[in-house]
């Protein structure tokens, strides 16, 4: 089968492209490589698979109208796994347009070039962080996710609601996956893992956020990539539908670990991993963060079969030990 997997640089996006490889099928992988964080963690994780045979790369921005729409028309894709985006939720406090240019304009594209090529089914990563302050716990697919407080949360709701939108007028089989915090080996710099690791083994201290009272709802790489590559063979049925209320082709689910942490137990498991103890600087909270996510994950076990496995400190100890082997320590 032949997929088209964008941000297939990105920490998902390369490990789930990979995973696909191994099954057998054709990846044609996008990704403009950009300086967001640095392209050469972007290269490293291309590594392992820029040479498979079955693997082609393409640097294109998503927002390119007529690139991506020559590439749909050209490769005849029959899935498409959409993980690339402009991430994080602090970076769009400070640079919008990049958000609405990748995310929804990009988005907008990828609907474009699915509804003109005949695609079977297109599954995209939307965010938990749709769910902005919702008080209700755990957080499920039917909650109201009517009030973002990022401009990152809100190009996720809305890139939801253009595929719903897709759905039901081209009959497009669509499936949104709302990821909760994800880590492991090469994931982003600019996420807890990494940034906790770098300052600990340098004997810096790390700054805790809201005096370090939250909970992240941790799920490892290759827990993610299970749920990801299963549910791209489900798909989505008009008037059939799964966990959200509604007649077209489209689904949405959480895809986590359903089991928050607390951020005491992850520097915890950091600092054995490390074998140092944090110096730790308490701080209020941050703009457009939360303090807890919970993914209600019942909806997805019943789809794909698949529950999360890694445990924190299992996951730290793989994170850490690339991390050291990364940068040769």
């Amino acid at each position: 089968m032949k997929f088209l997997v964008t941000g297939a640089a990105g920490f998902i996006g390369a490990n789930t492209a990979k995973k696909l490889l191994e099954l057998g099928h054709e990846v044609i992988g996008l990704d403009n490589l950009n300086n967001y964080y640095s392209p050469a963690l972007k290269h490293h994780r291309l590594e392992s698979i820029i040479n498979h045979q079955n693997y082609t790369h393409t640097n294109l921005n998503l927002e390119d109208r007529d690139g991506v729409a020559d590439l749909f028309k050209t490769q005849k894709f029959q899935r498409v796994i959409h993980l690339g985006a402009q991430a994080g939720v602090r970076h769009s406090i400070t640079a919008p347009f990049e958000y609405v240019d990748s995310n929804l304009v990009g988005t907008m594209t990828i609907l474009e070039g699915c509804r003109h090529n005949e695609v079977e089914h297109l599954v995209y990563a939307s965010s938990s962080s749709v769910y902005g302050m919702n008080p209700k716990i755990p957080f499920s697919e039917s909650d109201m996710v009517d009030h973002p407080i990022s401009l990152y949360a809100a190009t996720k709701k809305s890139n939801e609601l253009m595929a719903h939108a897709y759905s039901d007028l081209y009959k497009i089989p669509t499936t949104g996956l709302r990821f909760f915090t994800v880590y492991g080996p090469a994931g982003r710099p600019d996420m807890a893992p990494w940034l906790f690791t770098e300052a600990i083994l340098n004997n810096k201290p790390i700054k805790l956020f809201n005096e370090g009272k939250m909970q992240r709802d941790f799920t490892y790489i290759d827990d993610i990539v299970e749920g990801i590559v299963r549910i791209q063979d489900v798909i989505p049925k008009e008037n059939s539908p799964d966990n959200v209320t509604t007649t077209a082709p489209y689904s949405i689910y959480n895809i986590g670990n359903n089991n928050p942490i607390e951020l005491a137990t992850f520097i915890d498991a950091i600092e054995q991993a490390c074998g140092k103890t944090a110096e730790k600087i308490m701080l209020p909270m941050q703009a457009g963060d939360v303090k807890r996510t919970y993914a209600n994950i019942d909806a997805l076990v019943a789809s794909t079969g698949h529950t999360p496995t890694v445990d924190i400190y299992t996951g730290i100890e793989k994170f850490v030990s690339w991390y050291k082997s990364y940068h040769g320590l």
